[in-house]
């Protein structure tokens, strides 16, 4: 009887410890599905072949991958080859470039010059946002990331008299910030002259919104170019008078959001 509960109790450890095989199992598995992300996220010749050994010898042949099958959909490796998407030269849909395959994940020069240029332009953002706040402008002038760009949206109350288009004294010191921070951006700043629906006095200086408008935005441009000696191939300009409003004209102090001149520094390349 004594003998009977010895191995009842010897077999009960003995089924406790059969966890550990599971465990054992479950940190296995658990390898091998990190080893393959790591092969995933980069395309290579010699550890594609590497990882195909590992597969088969954990779960025999049938989890092998057929040979030279890329990992990635669209892609393909050759022994000795790195993994490249396949140039229309091949027959496939892969880009070309001067007819070379573009490698799988490589950084290409335009992906550094797109990296470059956003770099560039959220730290002029930020230069101009912090200006504006710690002068206490943000009633008259809006930073903001557009698609197209930075648009620096200025209102006439900072820059000209109404009805007119030449540049008041007070908007001498943001111009100024500007045309320091300018020279140090690989790309066009677009100047963009906007008014509100009203009629021009009949005999006034512009003949209507149209005029006036491009106007301000030439006197804009003026100011950098001429007092300031930039580079006038760095700026275009555009007069779109009341044909793109921010906001309905229904009122006097919507008509004011509406007249503005809006520098937007361009976006050379989109990613």
């Amino acid at each position: 009887m004594r003998r009977r509960n010895r191995r009842n109790s010897e077999g009960g450890n003995s089924s406790h410890e059969r966890w550990l095989i599971t465990y054992a199992d479950l940190i296995t598995l658990l390898m091998i599905f990190f080893v393959v992300m790591y092969a995933m996220s980069q395309v290579d010749a010699s550890k594609y072949a590497s990882l195909s050994q590992t597969l088969q010898s954990s779960f025999g042949d049938s989890a092998a991958l057929p040979a030279g099958a890329g990992i990635l959909e669209g892609a393909y490796t050759k022994p000795g080859d790195t993994g490249a998407l396949k140039t229309a030269k091949d027959g496939g849909s892969g880009d070309m470039k001067d007819d070379k395959p573009v490698a799988i994940g490589a950084i290409t020069e335009k992906d550094l010059a797109f990296r470059k240029q956003e770099a560039q332009l959220r730290n002029f953002m930020n230069v101009i946002q912090q200006y504006v706040n710690e002068n206490k402008l943000g009633d008259q002038i809006e930073v903001a990331d557009t698609p197209k760009g930075i648009a620096i949206r200025m209102s006439d109350k900072l820059l000209f008299d109404l009805g007119r288009a030449d540049l008041k004294a007070n908007a001498i010191p943001t111009m100024d910030k500007l045309a320091s921070l300018f020279p140090q951006l690989d790309t066009t700043v677009s100047i963009e002259g906007h008014t509100d629906n009203l009629k021009m006095s009949a005999g006034g200086r512009y003949k209507d919104n149209w005029e006036l408008s491009a106007e301000r935005a030439l006197s804009v441009l003026r100011f950098f170019v001429d007092d300031k000696h930039m580079d006038a191939s760095k700026f275009q300009i555009a007069g779109y008078g009341d044909t793109r409003p921010i906001t309905d004209n229904d009122s006097a102090e919507n008509r004011q959001k509406n007249r503005r001149v809006e520098i937007i520094v361009l976006r050379n390349m989109i990613q």
